[in-house]
């Protein structure tokens, strides 16, 4: 097919905020279409009103937007289109391919329990299928309002050449009188998709797996409508880790969420396009340019995708790695400003931010972790754990044997250094270094002993970006400050452990 004659659609329902699996969708249309030089376009299918939630239709575009998933056409809502659906169902009816059914809730419900009682698939029992005209007549005359159904073939198959799966066939008699449009005069999803994709000209719906079953029913609408249906491919479901279907246990369903907790959207784009589709048996990393030109169904494959969220937060930061320490910054702000202690004062400084970030750029897999990565650096008062305090200085290979001697050694490193470093006159990384490290031998300890105590004394943490890199960055007056309340707490610890 030429370009132009591609057009593809994502058509979510507004019922609720779009997760991994209705995106992922999405973007393998969004990919067909600019791989074809074809047209993307975007219909909001909201004839579910009493299932509606509130915010979805602004969360479903939000999430577009955030991935740069742009459309060609749209957004079209099927609740302005219902004109449009009832005179189709009209034409269905009177054509002898529909018909209108006057069964009420209550005899639906008590025919359903009584086929799960013989151990039957619930389905319509087509009581209305042949009411006469005289029949018709009197059920409109008691007020009940109809809803119209499809008259499903009772014999024969009906199949269909999926561009995944291959030929896919369904036997009629498994099918039941589906329901066109409900009483309350809105069409059914199986309507409302056929008719928008005849009229909107769709080339290829490409959708779910869980939709396969359903396509049959559609097949039919086109073939009793004489349209010419699109070719369909059925992307194959995306699975937890533990193989059971994707739910809010495996981590967040909401796109945005993923937003929220520092996800880039390169890395979820690249992400979920392997979510399903591959290059080939090796290649992981892949920019946008590269998915759009390599992308084909072909390489669609038909068993669940298992989605792992360690593998998504490990693709992120390299991601994150590949950003300028500028970009990096930038993209870090709003989660510092957002996720720092309440205690930290705002505005935040961004040159400091910006002195900060190269230090744990190479640490982080999410801009979500970097609060938690360089609190530290914020804090006018460390908060020492006491049970940290207490491994780092006592039980840790620092000091393993908890003996006087060494706590009286933990005691003079802590107050050497600070003799050492209170007369230094420029405050550098080179500085710093230049007097700490020859005072590892003076003191007789390892540097990895050494620099390790200082590293808890200063930051709270036995990990940290490099020491002198952080010492640099805190500046001299919070250093000292830092290293005067560590040895407090090591003296403290002393006196009590006597």
């Amino acid at each position: 097919m030429s370009g132009s004659e591609i057009r593809v659609r994502f058509a979510p329902s507004p019922t609720g905020y779009p997760h991994l699996g209705n995106i992922r969708t999405a973007l393998f249309n969004w990919l067909f279409a600019r791989h074809h030089g074809g047209k993307f376009i975007l219909r909001i299918e909201d004839t579910d009103v009493a299932r509606t939630v509130e915010g979805a239709v602004e969360n479903i575009i939000d999430s577009l937007k955030w991935l740069g998933l742009d459309w060609d056409e749209g957004p079209y809502f099927q609740s302005q289109r219902l004109p449009l659906y009832q005179e189709t169902a009209h034409k269905l009816v009177d054509q002898g391919h529909a018909y209108l059914c006057y069964c009420s809730p209550q005899r639906l419900a008590e025919m359903r329990q009584e086929q799960m009682r013989r151990k039957q698939p619930p389905k319509y029992d087509r009581h209305c299928r042949e009411l006469t005209a005289q029949q018709r007549a009197q059920l409109e005359a008691s007020g009940i309002t109809p809803v119209v159904r499809f008259k499903t073939p009772l014999r024969g198959e009906t199949s269909l050449h999926d561009l995944i799966r291959a030929k896919v066939t369904f036997q009629n008699d498994t099918l039941d009188d589906f329901i066109l449009i409900k009483s309350d005069g809105y069409p059914t999803y199986h309507l409302a998709n056929v008719v928008d994709d005849h009229l909107m000209a769709i080339s290829h719906v490409l959708r779910a797996d869980e939709w396969l079953s359903s396509t049959p029913r559609h097949i039919l609408l086109y073939q009793a409508l004489d349209w010419q249906p699109p070719q369909f491919a059925h992307l194959p479901m995306i699975l937890g880790p533990d193989r059971a279907k994707l739910s809010k246990r495996h981590g967040a369903t909401n796109i945005i969420e993923y937003q929220s907790q520092g996800l880039l959207p390169e890395a979820m784009i690249n992400f979920l396009s392997l979510l399903g589709w591959a290059l080939d048996d090796k290649t992981e990393l892949l920019s946008r340019e590269e998915l759009i030109k390599h992308f084909t169904l072909e390489r669609v494959g038909k068993t669940a995708a298992i989605f792992n969220k360690d593998k998504l937060d490990w693709m992120n930061g390299v991601y994150l790695r590949q950003l300028t320490p500028e970009q990096f910054a930038s993209q870090a702000a709003p989660f510092l400003q957002r996720d720092l202690p309440s205690s930290v004062k705002r505005p935040l400084d961004n040159n400091y931010i910006s002195t900060i970030m190269p230090l744990i750029q190479e640490r982080a897999r999410t801009l979500g972790d970097v609060p938690h990565l360089t609190d530290f650096f914020f804090l006018d008062e460390l908060e020492y754990d006491q049970g940290l305090l207490t491994k780092s200085f006592l039980v840790s290979p620092i000091f393993a044997n908890r003996t006087e001697t060494e706590m009286d050694t933990a005691t003079k490193a802590i107050e050497t250094s600070l003799e050492r470093l209170k007369p230094l006159e420029t405050w550098n990384a080179v500085s710093v270094e230049n007097i700490l490290r020859p005072l590892a031998t003076e003191l007789g300890l390892t540097t990895s002993k050494f620099f390790g105590l200082l590293r808890v004394a200063i930051t709270g943490r036995t990990a940290s970006p490099p020491l002198f890199q952080t010492m640099a960055a805190l500046g001299k007056e919070r250093c000292l400050k830092r290293l005067n309340k560590a040895l407090q707490k090591i003296k403290e610890q002393n006196e009590n452990s006597d």
